[in-house]
């Protein structure tokens, strides 16, 4: 096997994947890419993130790396499944290194040993749109049409692009208190202070803002009483009470929130509060507590094939003034919802 290399630039890849990480980038060197052979000595296709496990010989040694990949359902959509690998096959791999030195990074780019790809997108004939009757059904943050769409603006903060993916737009949107700059200053991604290293997911409106990762499904099948709101991401799934009753006493908390709704028109208003404390839901150290409150409105768009959702975030124990925020979502029928529950031993591997 060869030593661990340090390349530049690694071109031709076999694949490309969008990394909705579950703890931000931090933590890992983004500008540094390894490039290494070996055998699989663990796959583990489990959610939130793919683990491959890889052993490779470094300075005359055999280290075994974790590698972690996108989440479950990113990665059916692009032709792998839990048989894509087995353990002793042999593998290049190039990755993104831990800072600190541990064997773990996020991999970019995996060939079998014949330089054949293990996984290629399926091919399939270009999704189009589709045209929804309801909010009822499977809804994407990304548009039905060709895999060549410009990418959106990378978003800047503090007068730098900001490329790790979720927490970006909160990065550059929330206006924050004393109390939030300095819990988000003393936050330690990499430690079991994040929620999500025990499968602690994030409440809304953070599944609206990863809905190009993490699809999301409205079951209107008990309209009358109850909408449920899932997300792919952790599994999570919402009660929106629909039966005209109101929030419960404030000490009476819900890791999503406790959600009430009604019909403004066509619109679907969403009144959510009593949301359990949460030390990072966010995902960028700022935390959440018994003032948050979240209004949301779902609106189908006149051509049926994307609904416009509006929002606004408010905690002033943290925030120093309310989040406000619109977006579309695109009705996907011809997309399978997969909602797998988190791995704990996945979720973890990140931990220093």
């Amino acid at each position: 096997m060869k030593s661990i290399q340090i390349i530049a630039l690694v071109s031709l890849l076999a694949f490309s994947h969008t990394t909705f990480a579950h703890h931000s980038d931090a933590g890992l060197d983004e500008n540094t890419v390894l490039a290494l052979e070996g055998k699989v000595t663990e796959f583990r296709f489990r959610q939130p993130h793919v683990i491959i496990s890889v052993e490779a010989m470094q300075n005359g040694k055999p280290v075994v790396w974790d590698l972690q990949m996108g989440s479950v359902n990113q990665l059916i959509r692009q032709g792998w499944s839990a048989d894509s690998l087995r353990v002793g096959e042999q593998v290049s791999v190039s990755l993104n290194p831990a800072t600190s030195g541990k064997p773990y990074g996020k991999l970019k780019n995996i060939l079998r040993a014949d330089g054949s790809p293990v996984a290629i997108d399926p091919e399939s004939p270009e999704s189009k749109l589709a045209i929804a009757t309801s909010l009822h059904g499977n809804w994407s943050g990304n548009r039905p049409g060709p895999a060549s769409a410009p990418p959106p603006p990378v978003p800047i903060v503090n007068g730098e692009p900001c490329t790790s993916g979720f927490d970006c737009f909160f990065r550059a949107n929330l206006v924050l208190t004393d109390a939030g700059r300095a819990a988000m200053e003393a936050f330690d991604p990499l430690s079991d202070e994040n929620p999500e290293a025990t499968c602690v997911g994030r409440p809304t409106p953070s599944a609206l803002m990863s809905a190009k990762g993490y699809m999301l499904q409205i079951d209107m099948s008990e309209a009358k009483e109850k909408i449920y709101i899932r997300s792919e991401w952790f599994n999570e799934e919402r009660t929106i009470w629909m039966d005209g009753r109101g929030h419960p006493p404030a000490p009476e908390t819900v890791q999503t929130g406790y959600s009430i709704g009604h019909w403004e028109g066509k619109t679907l208003v969403i009144d959510t509060q009593n949301f359990d404390d949460h030390r990072s839901p966010y995902q960028i150290g700022v935390p959440s507590g018994s003032q948050k409150h979240v209004v949301e409105k779902y609106t189908l768009n006149d051509d049926g094939t994307s609904m416009r959702v509006e929002y606004m975030l408010e905690d002033p124990e943290f925030l120093a003034e309310p989040l406000v925020h619109s977006s579309n979502l695109y009705y996907r029928p011809d997309l399978n919802f997969v909602g797998i529950d988190c791995d704990i031993e996945n979720t973890s591997r990140f931990l220093n």
